[in-house]
């Protein structure tokens, strides 16, 4: 490493050598020791560590200095592409890349860039990250003084827009860019296109989709990726296939558009119904099931009502259920909806209800939140004020309720959060739709059900992967799929496992599993109840999903694909520190999740802990516990509730 600063040395005093004394005297050259230039009257002074240029002569010594300044364009490059393959839109290289004389000993002075230029000349910057060239694992001789040569790098082209939006619709030639400091001395800089980089290309050419999702927006880029023959490097085309706001093209849109008479009816006319209706008596055994998230009775709705049915209880039922907030109510549903809304003695919801919370509860009625999650994981509600997608702290969203439900004690406080409202409104009486998880015999007949009707699932242990979506809500819901690698995985683990997809309802990008893939690969997004699915499922792969509260009783392995997380804490946060919380181990890639698989490294022992931590009951009685505190008020059970 020391030779590569000598040799620096000895050119640069054989250039000014050449440049300076073809007219002048000699120079004064010394060695070990340094000449006092005062007392010798040649123009330049060199010794075995400086090049010392008397001020008389600088005139002169300009023109080596200029040689010297335009020496970078005669920088003779090296690079290689050792490595590049796509996944989607996803982009893996890796290989070397230096400069001829110029040292590369010190990672934190050398840095790698990827360049895409376009047609208009407009630059996008990638940093590639700095790896020693013995990483790389190749035959080539490269010299110790190119140490930190090697490059790496992963680059998702659907995010790539600060936005974290595709790249922007134009053709891009791909350069690669090396900067080296050397100390003592100057920075060096080149830019060079990749080389022949066909080879990586099957087929001459790679394509993908790239999508982006909001409220507002949805888009589809087709990415081409080819090798120009010309440049010699990487060629990258971005095409715009769609580019709309998706609330025109839904089936509702022209229901949208009624006109000022439905929206007025839908919100002034609903509200003066509902005042209109409150002069009517509450009716004491009346029970509301009202719900924008399920057009069927499941979930904590359907635990909760059939102990009601068990109990023989002298109730009279209704039920107001919608499939999502995007789907209209007709006029006759809204009135019908405002007159429940008024005369009944309990009201319960499991989810975000709009319609209900700019009502003012009569003082009689209950309004019982029966959330859908479990635990406190990811920050929600009036917890996320002043984060993209938060309330506005005016909003009036879930400040109403009269009560609401939680597994523990330990997380009441950020429900009343969540929620804006008192934290004694809230009731650690547990999750209805956890009690089945102890029912052995209900489990019992689930398996049997799903072996039957799935016979691929015997034989092979079975991997769930049930991710939240990405967005700040149902109206840009996403997640990008193009972050797992399905190739390698299903190399990897097809022999072992099956591997189940339980996508989020909400998600609106495509997601076709290849052909090739489809004795390891089956998409059971569509399959309502995920609780049924987690008792066949042997590992879990979740990230920031409340999911795995209810897994975790189970007390089988899970893993935390979180390969955003910095940017998920930064826009969403969370409750808890996330590396602590999560009782599995964290994974950022395909490769992770596979060597962790292989090395059943899982972390069983922080799952007990939390259990202990977000249950306060073990006992599959949360639905009696909700319908005897919260409809029957046997308040003599409070101590019973937090044991």
């Amino acid at each position: 490493m020391k030779i590569g600063a000598e040799n620096m040395l000895s050119r640069l005093k054989r250039k000014i050598k050449r440049v300076i004394l073809r007219s002048g005297p000699p120079a004064v050259t010394t060695t070990n020791n340094y000449t006092n230039e005062k007392d010798n009257g040649g123009p330049i002074i060199i010794d075995d560590e400086r090049i010392i240029i008397n001020k008389d002569n600088l005139g002169e010594s300009l023109t080596a200095l200029n040689e010297l300044a335009a020496e970078e364009e005669s920088l003779i490059p090296r690079r290689k592409v050792t490595f590049m393959k796509w996944n989607g839109p996803i982009l893996t290289i890796k290989g070397y890349f230096y400069l001829e004389d110029i040292p590369m000993v010190n990672e934190d002075l050398v840095k790698k860039r990827l360049i895409l230029v376009d047609k208009l000349g407009k630059k996008i910057v990638i940093s590639l990250s700095d790896i020693p060239v013995e990483q790389l694992n190749i035959d080539d001789e490269i010299e110790m003084e190119y140490e930190w040569a090697g490059f790496e790098g992963k680059i998702n082209f659907a995010t790539i827009d600060g936005n974290n939006r595709p790249l922007p619709e134009s053709e891009y030639k791909v350069y690669i860019e090396a900067e080296v400091h050397v100390l003592g001395d100057k920075r060096y800089r080149k830019v060079f296109p990749l080389g022949n980089v066909k080879p990586f290309l099957e087929q001459g050419f790679h394509s993908s989709k790239m999508e982006y999702f909001t409220a507002k927006r949805e888009m589809k880029f087709n990415l081409m990726a080819t090798y120009d023959q010309n440049v010699k490097t990487l060629k990258i085309i971005s095409s715009k296939l769609k580019d709309f706001d998706p609330s025109e093209m839904s089936l509702n849109a022209e229901e949208n558009k009624r006109g000022l008479f439905y929206r007025f009816f839908n919100s002034t006319g609903f509200r003066l119904l509902y005042k209109w209706y409150c002069l009517r008596p509450i009716k004491e055994n009346k029970v509301l099931f009202a719900s924008d998230s399920r057009s069927e009775m499941s979930g904590n709705f359907q635990f909760v009502y059939q102990e009601m049915l068990d109990m023989n209880l002298d109730l009279d039922y209704h039920f107001m259920l919608k499939s999502g907030v995007g789907e209209k109510k007709s006029f006759k549903e809204i009135k019908e909806l405002a007159f429940h809304l008024a005369t009944s003695k309990y009201i319960i919801l499991d989810d975000f209800y709009p319609m209900v919370y700019p009502l003012q509860i009569r003082e009689n009625a209950e309004l019982i939140q029966l959330w859908h999650a479990v635990g406190a994981f990811k920050t929600f509600g009036f917890s996320r004020i002043g984060r993209p997608g938060g309330p506005s702290p005016h909003s009036k969203n879930h400040r109403n309720y009269t009560k609401a439900i939680v597994s523990s004690k330990h997380v009441a406080k950020y429900y009343a959060e969540g929620f804006g409202i008192e934290e004694d409104k809230v009731i650690p009486t547990g999750i209805p739709r956890t009690d089945i998880f102890f029912d052995e015999e209900y489990k019992v007949k689930v398996k049997e059900r799903l072996y039957e009707q799935f016979p691929f699932l015997k034989g092979k242990k079975v991997i769930t992967f049930a991710p939240t979506f990405r967005g700040n809500g149902q109206q840009s819901a996403h997640y990008p799929m193009e972050v797992l690698n399905l190739e390698k995985i299903y190399n990897e683990l097809k022999d072992e496992y099956v591997f189940l997809f339980k996508i989020h309802p909400f998600v609106k990008n495509d997601f076709n599993i290849p052909y090739q893939y489809k004795d390891f690969y089956y998409d059971f997004s569509s399959y309502r109840e995920i609780n049924d699915l987690l008792f066949i499922t042997d590992l879990l792969i979740t990230d920031y999903s409340s999911v795995c509260f209810e897994y975790a009783l189970l007390n089988k392995p899970m893993l935390f694909f979180a390969f955003d997380v910095e940017e998920y804490v930064q826009k969403r946060d969370f409750y808890y520190e996330f590396t602590s919380f999560i009782p599995g181990p964290l994974v950022r890639s395909s490769e992770e999740i596979i060597q962790t698989i292989k090395e059943k490294n899982y972390k069983m022992d922080k799952i007990k802990p939390f259990i202990e931590y977000f249950f306060d009951h073990h006992d599959g009685n949360s639905s009696r516990r909700v319908v005897d505190h919260l409809i029957l008020g046997k308040q003599e059970d409070d101590d019973n509730l937090i044991r």
